[in-house]
């Protein structure tokens, strides 16, 4: 049997929204060939699109081109197979009295209800907006961060001194 012929391989970046949508890209081989290629919806980091036929010649027939999908990070979204991860900054008395906060995803922003009382790091669970797959897309998963004012705040810091002299209490006492 003789060999095929020889496979060409090539790179092509894409961003994470086009990775969840799916694009057309221009991608110029090293032969000096450029081809239009479709990128399905959903594709992850290191997959490969196989063009069958469009590789070089070779005595047993013609090549195939492989194709690496590198996604390019994002600059707040982080990949975790079908799901996507976020962390949204709360202010201090969003995380105290609770209320509604805006949190990106790929499709356009949508509404969290903050529970009164929520710790920095609670994790909460947005159902289907995470990356499309077969069947049903992945989750957003929103970690909520507490954010101070950036500026010094005298009365933030006289009101907790009070709060720390008035009520103590210690969240680490079941570290041992």
């Amino acid at each position: 049997m003789q060999p095929a012929g020889h496979d060409v391989t090539a790179e092509v970046m894409i961003s994470l929204t086009e990775a969840a949508r799916g694009a057309t890209r221009r991608v110029h081989l090293p032969t000096g060939k450029e081809l239009d290629v479709k990128i399905p919806a959903g594709l992850g980091e290191g997959k490969q699109i196989r063009l069958k036929g469009q590789g070089l010649p070779g005595p047993g027939g013609v090549g195939d081109v492989l194709i690496t999908v590198r996604v390019a990070p994002h600059p707040y979204f982080v990949r975790d197979g079908d799901n996507l991860r976020v962390d949204v900054p709360i202010t201090l008395y969003e995380a105290v009295l609770g209320g509604k906060v805006r949190v990106p995803t790929l499709d356009g922003a949508v509404e969290l209800n903050v529970p009164a009382g929520t710790s920095s790091g609670r994790i909460f669970r947005i159902a289907g907006k995470g990356m499309p797959a077969k069947g049903k897309a992945g989750d957003l998963y929103a970690t909520v961060r507490i954010a101070l004012p950036d500026k010094d705040d005298r009365e933030l810091e006289d009101l907790m001194r009070k709060w720390q002299h008035e009520r103590p209490y210690d969240p680490r006492k079941d570290l041992k």
